[in-house]
Parts: C-alpha cells; sequence; structure tokens
C-alpha cells in the first residue's frame, strides 16, 4: 500500500525517532518488562508502522466486507444489518428445568438456543446405565428418549427459534431426535435452523468424549452432513471447534490450524463421498475460543476468513460465495475463568466478547462469572447476556464494519498468524500424503496433536508459576475472601430418580417389536455401508433409547477404548 520511497522515508523517520526521544526514556524509565507476548506467547513489538505491512495488497489480502478474501468480515454490513446471534449455552437437570430455563433466556431478550448435555448424553449411555450414576443431569440435560426432546421444547416452535447442540458421538442421535420433533410439530425439516456440533476430530484431539473409533466417527459425521444437505438445507451439520483444542491448552496459532485443518478433513470425506463441495459447504460453521490477548484474537479471527477462502478455492474447487465464507460462533475463554474473586471473570468476558464482535464473529456465548465454581446461576447468566447486549447496543462497537481493519498492528499480527497457521496445515497435509483428512487421522493415531498441545500448554503454566503471566486474583492482587458465593444447586437424587422413572414409562409405553425393527434396519444400514440417519431417525422415532441405539454403533464399529487398551 506504499510504495518504496515512502517505505524508505518512514524507516529513517523511525530510526530517528528512536534516537531523538525513545532512547532517553527508556535509559531513564525503561519498560515494564523486557519482553511482551500474547497469552499464546507470540512475541509483540512495542510499535508497528507501514513497514510491517509493506507487503500487504489492499485489494488482494484485505478487500472489502462481504467479498472474498472476506478478511474484513463475511458480510458486507455486518452488525449494521443485525447484531451477532446471542447465544447462551444452557442445561442442567432434567428436560422440564432446562425448558424453563430456554423460555427465560428467551424472555431476556437472547436470539438464539444453546443446549449443554449430561455426560451420559454426550457419551450415548442411557441414564439407567450403571455408567451413568452420579452423572444424571449434573453437567447438563438428560436425553434419553424422543420424549425427553419432546419437553426441552414444550413450547417453543422450532420453525421459529435456531438451536446448538453441543454434542459429538452421540450427535446423530440428537439430531434425528430434534428433526423427528419437527415432524411432530408440522415444521418442514427445510427449515429447521441450528447448528449440531458432530465435531469427531476436534474429540480425538482434545476433548477426548468418543465411543467407536476414529474412521467409523469420521464416516457418521460425513453421513450427517449428507443427510443435512438434502433434508435440513438451512441446518449445520458440524461446527467445526477449536474452543475444546484451545481450552486444552493450544496456542491460539494451534487452535486455529487444527481447527481448520479438521474442517479441510471434512471437506475432503464429503467430497470422496460424492458430494458437491458447493452443495454442502456453505452450511459448515466453526466454533472458535476467545481469550484475553484482544489483538491476537482479533487478528486470528481475521486470519481464520483468509486462509478459509483461499484454501476452499484452491484446493476444493469451490465456486459459490457461500462455500468459501467462513461462519464462526465464539464462546469466552472458560479456561481464564478463575474461581477466586469470581466477579473479575465479568471484566474477563467483556473483554473477550468485545474481541470476538471486533473480529466479526456470527454468533456469541459469554461465560458467567460462576462458571469456574458450577454451572452457572440464574443472576450470573443475565449479566452475561447483558454484557452482550452492552456491547451491541452501547459501545458502538456494533456500528463500524472492522474498525481495526487497516492497524498496523492488527495487520501485522494477521499475517504472522495467518503464516504460521498454514505452516501447521501443511505439515498434517504432508502427514496424509497430500490428504488433510488422513493427515489429520495420522497425527490422531501417532499423538502428534497431543504433543503439541502439551508443550504449548506445559509453556504456558510454566509462565504463570514463574509469575511471567499474571492472573489476576490468582497470581497478583489477591485477597482473603470466601471463594463460594450463591451457586446453582441440582438436586442430584430427584433429578435422577424423576429422569429413571421417565425412562421406564417411555420403555413400558413404546412398541418393542417397532424399536426391535427399527434397530435391524439400522444394523442392516451399516452391514450395507449406507447413509444410517434415516434408520436412526426412524429408530428414535419408535422411542429407541440414546444407549441402544449408541450401542448398534459400538457393536458394528467395535469400542475405541478397547482399541487403545481403555478397559
Amino acid at each position: 500500500m506504499y510504495d518504496d520511497e515512502e517505505l524508505r522515508d518512514i524507516r529513517g523517520a523511525r530510526s530517528e525517532w528512536e534516537e531523538r526521544t525513545l532512547e532517553s526514556v527508556l535509559e531513564t524509565h525503561g519498560e515494564r518488562q523486557d519482553r511482551f507476548a500474547t497469552v499464546s506467547n507470540l512475541e509483540v513489538d512495542r510499535l508497528y508502522t507501514p513497514t510491517d505491512v509493506a507487503d500487504l495488497d489492499y485489494l488482494e489480502d484485505l478487500g472489502f466486507p462481504g467479498e472474498e478474501p472476506y478478511t474484513r468480515g463475511p458480510y458486507p454490513t455486518m452488525y449494521r444489518g443485525r447484531t451477532w446471534t446471542m447465544r447462551q449455552f444452557a442445561g442442567f437437570g432434567t428436560a422440564e428445568e432446562t425448558n424453563d430455563r430456554f423460555h427465560y433466556l428467551i424472555e431476556q431478550g437472547q436470539t438464539g438456543l444453546s443446549t449443554a448435555f449430561d455426560m451420559p448424553s454426550l457419551m450415548g449411555l442411557d441414564s439407567d446405565d450403571p455408567m451413568s450414576e452420579g452423572e444424571v443431569g449434573k453437567e447438563g440435560v438428560a436425553v434419553d428418549t424422543l420424549r425427553d426432546m419432546e419437553i426441552l421444547f414444550d413450547g417453543i416452535d422450532l420453525g421459529e427459534v435456531s438451536t446448538s447442540f453441543t454434542i459429538n458421538p452421540s450427535a446423530p442421535v440428537i439430531y434425528a431426535m430434534y428433526v423427528a420433533l419437527a415432524d411432530q410439530q408440522g415444521v418442514p425439516r427445510e427449515e429447521i435452523r441450528g447448528t449440531l456440533q458432530n465435531d469427531m476430530f476436534k474429540e480425538f484431539i482434545a476433548q477426548k468424549e468418543w465411543v467407536i473409533p476414529p474412521e467409523p466417527s469420521l464416516k457418521l459425521v460425513t453421513d450427517v452432513v449428507e443427510f443435512s444437505t438434502e433434508e435440513t438445507p438451512t441446518f449445520h451439520p458440524v461446527s467445526v471447534s477449536g474452543y475444546h483444542i484451545r481450552e486444552a491448552g493450544s496456542t491460539a496459532v494451534q487452535e486455529l490450524a487444527f481447527t481448520l485443518a479438521d474442517g479441510f478433513g471434512y471437506v475432503e470425506d464429503a467430497i470422496d463421498r460424492g458430494l458437491e463441495v458447493d452443495a454442502f459447504a456453505p452450511r459448515l460453521s466453526f466454533f472458535f475460543n476467545c481469550h484475553n490477548s484482544f489483538f491476537e484474537e482479533i487478528a486470528k479471527f481475521r486470519a481464520a476468513r483468509r486462509i478459509y477462502a483461499r484454501v476452499m478455492d484452491e484446493w476444493y474447487d469451490a465456486q459459490r460465495a457461500e462455500s468459501k465464507r467462513l461462519k464462526f460462533h465464539t464462546q469466552t475463554a472458560g479456561q481464564s475463568l478463575t474461581a477466586q474473586q469470581p466477579l473479575n471473570n465479568v471484566a474477563r468476558v467483556t473483554v473477550q466478547a468485545l474481541a470476538g464482535v471486533l473480529g466479526g464473529t456470527q454468533s456469541v456465548h459469554t461465560n458467567s462469572f460462576d462458571e469456574a465454581l458450577a454451572l452457572p446461576g440464574e443472576k450470573a447468566v443475565r449479566v452475561a447476556l447483558r454484557t452482550q447486549q452492552i456491547i451491541a447496543e452501547e459501545s458502538g462497537a456494533a456500528d463500524i464494519v472492522d474498525p481495526l481493519g487497516g492497524s498496523f498492528a492488527v495487520e501485522a499480527l494477521t499475517d504472522e498468524i495467518e503464516e504460521r497457521t498454514m505452516t501447521y496445515i501443511e505439515e498434517i497435509r504432508d502427514m496424509g500424503d497430500g490428504s488433510v483428512r488422513d493427515g489429520v487421522l495420522a497425527g490422531i493415531d501417532e499423538g502428534y496433536f497431543l504433543r503439541e498441545i502439551q508443550e504449548a500448554s506445559y509453556e504456558y503454566q510454566e509462565r504463570v508459576e514463574r509469575d511471567e503471566e499474571v492472573v489476576v486474583g490468582v497470581n497478583e492482587y489477591t485477597i482473603e475472601e470466601d471463594t463460594s458465593p450463591d451457586i446453582l444447586q441440582v438436586d442430584e437424587e430427584t433429578t435422577t430418580e424423576h429422569q429413571l422413572e421417565r425412562l421406564e414409562r417411555v420403555k413400558a409405553d413404546r412398541d418393542d417389536d417397532d424399536v426391535e425393527a427399527a434397530l435391524e434396519d439400522l444394523c442392516g444400514a451399516i452391514d450395507r455401508d449406507e447413509n444410517t440417519m434415516p434408520y436412526v431417525v426412524d429408530a428414535v422415532k419408535a422411542y429407541a433409547t440414546m444407549g441402544e441405539i449408541m450401542g448398534v454403533f459400538e457393536a458394528e464399529y467395535g469400542a475405541y477404548s478397547e482399541r487403545i487398551g481403555i478397559a
């Protein structure tokens, strides 16, 4: 954007400034520390000038919002058209309790629902399974059968709401229940809106919730993508998730690189299935973490869009703009929340949410200040939602499209993060002999991702222990305090009893012959290597349980825990 003569003049002027103005201040006062770096330990300079972005081509690298490479935003008007979706995560206890929370959030102005499931549901177990003891409804809502889904969305028109489901190994079953419920309500399938996480690569890389091995898990992910493309074309069948990779301890660059690699792996598998890239790619979505390093996070989001647009075009021959336009959800960093002085978390979350907005996110979940201690209470949830509403309505951040675009610092960081991210992606592609999908599978099998994340996490914790990384209220600015504020308490005994009673009633009332036939049909589909989703929908409509359906997959594909030697 600057010619060579201008850049020479700027370099000369900077040298003069350093000698004339800077050196005396450094000699007299110095700086707070010898080295400045982001949370990810990416070193940042004192000052950025046009010389740091000398190679930047405005039209090629930035362009305009709503046009390739989408660095400045996926849509031309961004939040001037409508604000991001405010989607607070909710789910605890029974379906009745979570339904009450859903209605409360809608009344408070939330514009999308997001469902948290308990551990048995996440792992494909029924509430009456011995492995579920002590976990029913504890960290999310318990869903065993379609009956629970009916209660969960009682009084909520699926044609009027967008719903996100954070679930992975058992995602096909939850998605099937939602489709079946829409059929019950008379909502056309093509009008169902929402997002299914359904990201199994991320599970094997970071979160570690799995049932069957990686290869058949990928097959089920693609089953959902294929079925959704045909049956629920306004629904996002996979949310490729970096959030959990970051929560496991990765850097911002690793989060971005591993997440995009996972996404490209899914693209390749769907293409190999015979799907046209422009048929399914517009409905792929992504999910990123937003941590404390304000400018690093903004640059990460901008780099993500640019990389995605170019790779989808150059590697996968995507033609439609929607196939190259990366859309993502942002959640503030759970790992950054502290049990000490929990109200400090309100400030952390505000900074993180603002970075997500300035980075051009499509939806935001703001963590509640008490989440380091327990599931969020009603007051904490309201403050978290109000934080987003204040950013949207009072700060002015939503009024200018990409307001930090053109900042020498932000553009330089965007370039650096893009370069480092592509180095990782190319390495993963090489591991798969030219296939990102095969590279991800190889990386999982060989422990590549685990090692990379472990090293980054250990290095960060060492900096905290040496007080090089300040965590307010933890290793600096500490006080004597009661760290036990009022928190949400789930009545474990009552919840379990209620859930088991309902499950027992469903099993007693259903037609066992219909259930057996549906499960046998599912087995047959697996044996014939067909798309399993139509058969899963039939099974949930017969009120087969989560555990029964997932049990078929485990019996047919084998248990991953046995493959890696976990009893």
